[in-house]
């Protein structure tokens, strides 16, 4: 079976964010983690393609920077990994990102695709379902169990009441909730080996895309400010006599709440 994994480099979050003043984009710097969640992604393509004699493809649209969490995750035991780092991607929404994945995925002919359900710089949670539909692929949204079934998939679909059993045939997109595996530690063999694995960095224009599909233009939206949230006022302490009641009605008909 081969399997994309889709991963994501970002800042890494015991490191306060900055915000560049012009653009308001986050700063990016030069050295970033493996976002956490897709641990669990990643654990799970391990697990499927160790059964089927396969393999797992890293697939991510983040700086490059120093490939510090993409040298993480081949350190887990994936096979290679695309990263696709081009300036024209600075300000791109959730479709701008499902359609370089979506191209980058579709040169690597896979049979799974497995996803998070949202990054935790960003925690928009719609790219995987834009990415199924540009792929034409059914999703399997919050995974917390996912075992091969009669050449397919049988995933349990996390819900607020519990859980939905989903059976997919192959191709697929999967997302995977926190805690659906319990993620590897990397070895020391692994962390050696990740140094000499392939990394494909490809640009936009070689996954036949252009300016307008991506950035600030293929967004539709334009940051006009950035501004602190105000802080929190002090509250209004109501002393009961028999009467407090009266007092709370008045103060939740002048929030228009009542």
């Amino acid at each position: 079976m081969k399997i994309a994994v889709c991963v994501k480099q970002i800042p890494d979050p015991a490191t306060p964010y900055e915000l560049d003043p012009e653009t308001h984009f986050v700063v990016r710097p030069n050295d970033q983690v493996l976002d956490d969640t897709d641990r669990y992604g990643i654990e799970l393509a391990l697990q499927l393609a160790e059964a089927t004699e396969g393999s797992v493809t890293l697939v991510s649209m983040s700086p490059a920077g120093g490939l510090q969490g993409i040298r993480q995750a081949l350190a887990m035991g994936a096979d290679k990994a695309i990263i696709i780092d081009d300036e024209s991607l600075r300000g791109s929404g959730a479709l701008g990102t499902a359609k370089v994945l979506s191209a980058a995925i579709k040169g690597e002919e896979a049979d799974l695709v497995i996803a998070g359900t949202e990054s935790t710089d960003g925690y928009v949670g719609l790219v995987p379902q834009m990415l199924a539909e540009l792929l034409g692929l059914p999703a399997l949204t919050f995974a917390k169990k996912v075992e091969q079934a009669d050449g397919g998939l049988r995933v349990e679909r996390q819900t607020a009441l519990g859980y939905d059993v989903v059976e997919s045939p192959l191709p697929a997109l999967v997302t995977v909730t926190s805690g659906a595996v319990e993620p590897r530690y990397p070895t020391f063999k692994g962390i050696m080996q990740a140094k000499s694995k392939p990394i494909e960095q490809p640009s936009v224009a070689d996954l036949g895309l252009t300016a307008e599909d991506v950035g600030v233009a293929g967004s539709g939206q334009h940051i006009t400010a950035v501004e602190p949230a105000p802080e929190r006022g002090g509250g209004v302490k109501i002393v009961d006599e028999g009467e407090a009641h009266l007092e709370i009605v008045k103060i939740l008909e002048q929030a228009k709440v009542i």
